[in-house]
């Protein structure tokens, strides 16, 4: 671990190659909050691949339309979620056609990240 950052809607966690997203209960993620990956983005992994993997444990909503400038972050090569609940694994499979790079969805946090560092090492 890097560095551990705390913002309104949850926590983030720097890793060397991945950020790790922890949502709190009920907030709704929307595109104004694509400003904060952008930040860590440049500040944690300037001139370096990263992929964004967020770890359901709670219940909360994410705007679809956030994908579309997210996609736009250059260094940013994936996006996983990770959730053992049947409801959000089908929100995700949604949320996933809006995403134009690798999209994965995981049961397990512990393959999100193996795959996160697999394919940061192929890129």
């Amino acid at each position: 671990m890097i560095k551990k950052l705390t913002f309104i809607f949850g926590e983030l966690t720097i890793y060397d190659n991945y950020v790790l997203a922890v949502m709190k209960e009920g907030v709704t993620i929307s595109p104004n909050y694509n400003d904060v990956l952008i930040d860590i983005s440049a500040t944690y992994f300037h001139n370096k691949q990263f992929i964004y993997i967020t770890h359901r444990v709670h219940s909360y909503s994410v705007d679809p339309q956030i994908y579309y400038q997210t996609e736009k972050i250059k260094n940013l090569i994936g996006f996983a979620v990770v959730s053992q609940n049947y409801q959000a694994k089908l929100n995700a499979q949604i949320e996933k056609m809006f995403f134009k790079k690798p999209f994965k969805i995981f049961t397990e946090l512990e393959d999100a990240v193996t795959w996160a560092k697999e394919t940061t090492q192929m890129n």
